[in-house]
């Protein structure tokens, strides 16, 4: 599974980003398309992380719709 986060700021350096959120978050990923992509499911903790990096809570959402699971 792949956490996509995206609705950052355009003055955001999205390189930076997903440089601090693989380091915090201990996993591999890469900014793409005016996103950033996680590898693995961080939707239970990206909340409190990118809180402590000044962004805040009520503007963050996550999406619990996707199930995941092997095809």
């Amino acid at each position: 599974m792949t956490t996509v986060v995206e609705g950052f700021d355009k003055n955001i350096d999205l390189g930076d980003m997903a440089t601090k959120l693989k380091s915090k978050l201990a996993c591999g990923g890469a900014a793409k398309r005016g996103h950033v992509e996680l590898q693995g499911d961080h939707r239970g903790v990206i909340v409190g992380v990118l809180s402590d990096m000044g962004f805040p809570e009520d503007t963050i959402k996550v999406d619990w719709s996707f199930k995941g699971g092997r095809r």
